[in-house]
């Protein structure tokens, strides 16, 4: 039996929580205008303990959720679709743990062009309602390569999965199939990243710029993929990108003091 290959797109989070009309408004767009998925079960966590009734989309029970747990997960009739909203949890360390929105896609929507095109407007927009510096999309096992490593157990018996890079206060753990790059990042990079190449940078306006180094997202991880993201990175500048040759963390970090300060 072939092995499902999903496609994650991630939205960094700044630190604090998306006020309820925020997500209400995220909510909407996903679900009546995107109509990424038919939305059957929900929890504050990817569960999906809680049944929503055919028909109407029970905005309410969902958004009662979210202010409850600060968090919300909605999924389709399977676990080949789904949506997190994972807000970070410790406000008084805004960039210790991640917070992200995290869609869940089947890769082969993919294939088909006006998906993809769609794919690069929706993400951005919903950027721009939640005020995200990042946003990464690209295959679930790519995204997995890039942003966790095993290393030895403290004890010495065997091995434990640990992050490449934290969180995108500590840099970017790599390139990948689209990167969406907020204003911190439009800045770190500069003049480099306006000198890429027309056909591997779109700027999207209001200070966001995608990056994409080829077509498909099944590139990924091949040696042509592998070579262009090199490439683009080398460009862009080494030092904000984890070395996965060497296991070195970027040394070059965007500057935050302003994301730290919005309050949603």
């Amino acid at each position: 039996m072939p092995r499902f290959r999903y496609l994650k797109s991630n939205i960094a989070l700044p630190p604090g929580r998306p006020s309820s009309t925020s997500v209400r408004e995220l909510l909407r767009l996903v679900f009546e205008e995107y109509r990424w998925f038919v939305p059957r079960r929900y929890e504050h966590v990817p569960s999906f303990g809680r049944q929503l009734a055919p028909g109407p989309i029970d905005h309410g029970a969902l958004i009662a959720t979210y202010e409850e747990h600060h968090s919300l997960c909605i999924a389709a009739q399977t676990d080949s679709d789904y949506l997190c909203i994972s807000p970070a949890r410790f406000d008084d360390q805004p960039y210790c743990y991640n917070g992200d929105i995290a869609w869940r896609a089947s890769a082969k929507w993919a294939s088909k062009p006006a998906w993809r095109a769609a794919h690069v407007e929706q993400v951005a927009e919903l950027m721009r309602i939640v005020n995200s510096p990042l946003a990464e999309a690209s295959l679930g096992e790519d995204i997995e390569r890039k942003t966790r490593r095993l290393v030895p157990a403290e004890d010495g018996h065997g091995s434990i999965g640990t992050f490449t890079v934290r969180n995108y206060s500590a840099g970017l753990s790599g390139l990948f199939w689209r990167s969406f790059f907020g204003p911190p990042f439009v800045r770190m990079f500069g003049e480099r990243l306006a000198s890429l190449p027309e056909d591997c940078r779109k700027p999207l306006g209001e200070g966001l710029v995608l990056v994409q180094p080829y077509e498909l997202p099944t590139e990924a991880g091949t040696e042509q993929g592998d070579a262009r993201e090199r490439a683009l990175i080398e460009q862009l500048g080494p030092g904000c990108f984890y070395d996965h040759v060497h296991h070195t963390p970027p040394t070059r970090l965007p500057a935050l003091e302003d994301l730290s300060k919005v309050i949603h």
